[in-house]
């Protein structure tokens, strides 16, 4: 039996809503950030979950999030990006992968992400079914992200393949 260990990197970012009185909440990893701007995007904009499901699917070569959910399609409509996170775990183990683990490195002015780490690596690790370890990051006031006009995120995997 052949084992490969095979590495993928994920990258997701979203803008900002204009206020807090949008409908949009703020999802990342998971968690409600209560009482903060939300994300615009298709599904609920978590970039921490989308990070998550690119580095995923780039390790086990399977393409990218798009391509599997697309925003073209209505039945991903503000869906909760766990789920999809989960569909990708399955994928990858339909596909005789066995996720290791997952690093994401949150880049945000706004909010702060340590108060909330905890859960959020449990909700990830839950839906990959593998460690998934959380960091903020701030961009220092640097371009758009250290303006706080958006929250960005990269994930690495690393997955074992089994023939």
């Amino acid at each position: 039996m052949t084992m490969r260990v095979r590495v993928g990197q994920g990258f997701d970012i979203h803008r900002f809503t204009d206020n807090t009185s949008d409908d949009r909440k703020l999802i990342l990893g998971g968690v409600h950030f209560k009482d903060e701007r939300g994300l615009i995007g298709h599904s609920d904009a978590d970039v921490v979950a989308h990070a998550t499901a690119e580095a995923i699917l780039g390790a086990c070569g399977l393409g990218n999030i798009g391509e599997h959910f697309p925003d073209t399609d209505a039945k991903y409509k503000n869906v909760d990006s766990i789920k999809l996170l989960e569909l990708v775990s399955k994928m990858a183990r339909e596909n005789n992968f066995e996720i290791g683990n997952v690093d994401c490195s949150i880049v945000c002015e706004q909010p702060k992400i340590a108060p909330n780490r905890d859960e959020m690596q449990q909700k990830l690790s839950l839906a990959v079914g593998a460690p998934v370890t959380v960091k903020g990051r701030r961009a220092e006031g640097l371009g758009a992200l250290g303006r706080a006009e958006g929250i960005a995120c990269w994930a690495v995997a690393v997955v074992t393949q089994t023939k």
